[in-house]
């Protein structure tokens, strides 16, 4: 489809910002609520606009809300009403715009609004599972709601991210198909398959038709299963690529915790650019150091090889 973006895409790769969550955290922030990043829509938006600073001033060209955790049902728990809801989810679009609006460089910035997947509303790990036990119509009916506020935020893209199963895949395909609101879909993966077990295959495949799709692809996952799931999405949907791994620690959901050793490379940009990918970053625990260098390979492979 035609959109300001989507034709953006036509040209150099652009690159995502990283992990929004570590770095409100390494801004002194306590995200252990069952709300994440989106409890400072209501509480310290300031501080979004500052976190979607620094990755810009890192390199970063595109802005990735701080919605992905919110949900009529999320909040509702915290006590906002409907409408309360809505306008934080608007808010979230809004304090990205004033992020990008910061700059007078002449570099375009664009804002993502993000669509998680119904298992982060639960807070409980599901993201990472899939095992909600739900239909595609059920799913269809959760997410409505939220995608219709979002898409009408005046976003550039939505950013549906972190989906770990074929059946939530389907939903917001569904969903979105015919709307003329650009999207990108991202799958997060365990291996060659989807965290809820399925060949990665035929749910890439799934975007192929859907036009409102701008870029498939993966997040939220190691760098080591990046690569070969980016090469996948590319071949199998017919669409460009997006790849935003985390670091390569792993989330305890019982204890709220990141543990291991990261194994994050922004080196591998070179490849997955060759893989087709025109959207990079970072996901979970990556922050704007990470993001810099992601920016300096794609700066380096658009001058291509210096002259002798």
């Amino acid at each position: 489809m035609h959109s300001p973006f989507a034709d953006a895409l036509q040209g150099t790769a652009l690159v995502l910002d990283g992990g929004l969550a570590t770095r409100l955290e390494a801004r002194g922030h306590d995200l252990s609520s069952a709300l994440w990043s989106a409890e400072l829509l209501a509480d310290a938006p300031e501080e979004i606009v500052a976190a979607h600073r620094d990755f810009f001033d890192a390199g970063a060209r595109v802005a990735t809300t701080a919605s992905y955790q919110a949900s009529f049902d999320g909040l509702a728990a915290a006590g906002f009403d409907r409408t309360q809801t809505a306008a934080l989810m608007r808010r979230s679009v809004e304090l990205a715009d004033t992020a990008r609006r910061g700059y007078d460089d002449g570099v375009k910035r664009w804002v993502a609004a993000s669509v998680g997947p119904y298992g982060a509303a639960l807070a409980d790990g599901s993201e990472y599972r899939g095992d909600y036990g739900l239909t595609v119509d059920q799913l269809r009916a959760w997410h409505r709601p939220r995608l219709a506020v979002l898409a009408d935020a005046g976003a550039d893209v939505l950013a549906l991210e972190t989906i770990p199963t074929a059946v939530e895949v389907r939903a917001l395909l569904a969903e979105i198909a015919g709307t003329g609101v650009p999207a990108w879909l991202s799958v997060t993966v365990s291996g060659d398959r989807t965290r809820a077990g399925e060949p990665l295959g035929k749910v890439f495949a799934m975007a192929g038709d859907v036009d409102e799709v701008v870029a498939v692809g993966v997040n939220c996952c190691s760098a080591q299963d990046a690569s070969a799931a980016l090469r996948q999405a590319v071949a199998r949907s017919g669409k460009p690529g997006v790849v935003y791994p985390n670091s390569g620690e792993c989330w305890d959901a019982a204890s709220r915790s990141w543990s291991g050793p990261g194994s994050f490379d922004p080196a591998a940009v070179d490849g997955w650019l060759e893989a087709g990918a025109v959207l990079v970053g970072g996901c979970c625990r990556v922050g704007p150091e990470a993001i810099e260098q992601i920016a300096d390979a794609v700066s380096a492979r658009d001058r291509g090889p210096a002259r002798p």
